[in-house]
Parts: structure tokens; sequence; C-alpha cells
């Protein structure tokens, strides 16, 4: 009885990583999909750019770039622990401009300002999401 449970949990834990490797490539391909549209469509980014930062299109470019990076390093499981560390450091060097959405949809009395805060804290479950990458 003891080796079928044994058997089971090893059955199970092949079954998560392959989940973790499903969900890492999906991670992956997403974030290459959104880097490439920082250079189909920079200005919905310039947008929500702060005003502070100067040199406001090289950022939406290199911010493209980086998730581009990011994204084809998630894939293959050799470079994931870098790709995850580098992807939840994007992360968290882009929360300002997901603030500063907030803060253009406040201004402009968009409806979308609501959904744009409750947006806020999905960042965080995100940096989880892919830190749960990491070996």
């Amino acid at each position: 009885m003891g080796l079928l449970i044994e058997l089971l949990c090893l059955q199970s834990l092949k079954l998560i990583k392959l989940n973790m490797n499903i969900k890492a490539i999906i991670t992956g391909i997403i974030f290459i999909l959104a880097g490439i549209n920082h250079f189909i469509m920079p200005s919905f980014y310039l947008e929500i750019m702060p005003p502070y930062l100067p040199n406001q299109l090289m950022l939406v470019y290199c911010s493209g770039f980086a998730e581009v990076i990011c994204g084809v390093l998630l894939i293959p499981q050799t470079t994931r622990n870098w790709g995850a560390w580098l992807t939840i450091a994007l992360l968290i060097a882009v929360f300002p401009a997901n603030v500063q959405m907030s803060f253009n949809e406040y201004e402009n009395g968009d409806l979308m300002f609501y959904g744009s805060l409750i947006r806020l804290p999905f960042q965080f479950l995100f940096i989880y999401w892919v830190y749960r990458f990491i070996k």
C-alpha cells in the first residue's frame, strides 16, 4: 500500500511539473506577444508612461524588448530561472506605468478607472505566479 501511495505521489509531482512547464511556456508566449505589441502600438504605452520619465518612446521600446527577452527565457527549462527573475524585475519596474494608467483614467472620468484599480494588486499575484517557475 505504501509503495502505491509513493507511486501516486511521484505521478502527481510529474503532472505538477508538466503543468508548471506548460504554464511557463504560455506565460513566455504572452510576454513575447506583449513585448511585440510595444513596437506595433507604442502610443498606448506612451499614454500610461509616468510624465516624469525622460525619453519615453525609447523606454517603451526598451520595455517591449525586455518583455520579449523575458518571454523567450521563460520557455526553455534551461533558462527559466533567469527568465523568471528578469520577469519579476520587469514587473516591478513597469508598476509605475500601471499606477499612472489609474491616475489617467481617474482624471478623464473613465469607468475603466475601477478596473485599473483592481488590476494593481494583480501585478503582485503575477509576480508570485512567475516566482513559482524558479527552481
